[in-house]
């Protein structure tokens, strides 16, 4: 009960910090293509926070581990209206995965960190490719540019937590095939992907007026 209350009280502080931020989406036009079919969110550990911003995300599910801090992490949220499944790459992960596998076929999204949940830092793994595989959808990166933000250096991920009121740039890229279109080296193809969208979302925050991508772009203050 103590690891749900606090939890749902980290969720809560999260939520107030979030709306505080002044977020563009920006989405990529391909995506209306495929938006009857589930997306594999693709993004890096340490964006979690910034990523959470983004407040047109659809029905969305993520793995969290089965440790102590996993039952903190998965009512925190429970609080930001984020759908979990228990497990991680050392323990009950493939069975995890074959959960949001399934959500997935029932119309969720599925949240993959790349390099989560240990790392190493920026080496991608291979989740977000197989449940779009096996769930007949698409790999979309998922990345943010953050005006201020502060990095936790003593954290093996850098994790970034922008500042309340800065600008956040959230970009969804275009989305990739699990294959063929990725055959060759996949997984590297999917993390250079990746990095050039968050390029991209850094390119986007330094522009004034910020741009608008259509047709699926906003702006919320």
């Amino acid at each position: 009960m103590a690891r749900a209350a606090l939890g749902l009280l980290l969720g809560l502080v999260a939520r107030l910090w979030l709306a505080s931020l002044r977020v563009t989406a920006i989405v990529h036009p391909a995506l209306d293509a495929c938006k009857h079919v589930p997306w594999s969110l693709a993004f890096w550990h340490g964006q979690i926070l910034p990523l959470l911003a983004f407040r047109r995300r659809r029905r969305t599910v993520a793995m969290v581990s089965l440790s102590r801090d996993g039952d903190i992490l998965a009512w925190a949220f429970k609080a930001l209206d984020v759908g979990t499944v228990r497990g991680s790459s050392s323990r009950g992960g493939s069975t995890a995965l074959a959960g949001i596998v399934d959500r997935m076929r029932d119309a969720w999204d599925g949240a993959f960190a790349l390099d989560g949940p240990r790392g190493p830092r920026r080496i991608p793994h291979t989740g977000a490719l197989v449940a779009a595989s096996r769930s007949g959808g698409v790999v979309v990166p998922f990345v943010a540019a953050c005006a201020s933000v502060v990095r936790l250096r003593s954290s093996w991920d850098r994790f970034e937590i922008p500042l309340p009121f800065s600008r956040v740039v959230v970009m969804l890229g275009a989305p990739l095939l699990p294959a063929p279109a990725l055959e060759h080296e996949p997984v590297q193809a999917l993390a250079d992907a990746v990095e050039a969208a968050r390029s991209q979302a850094r390119e986007a925050l330094a522009e004034k007026p910020l741009p608008t991508l259509a047709p699926a772009s906003e702006e919320n203050t």
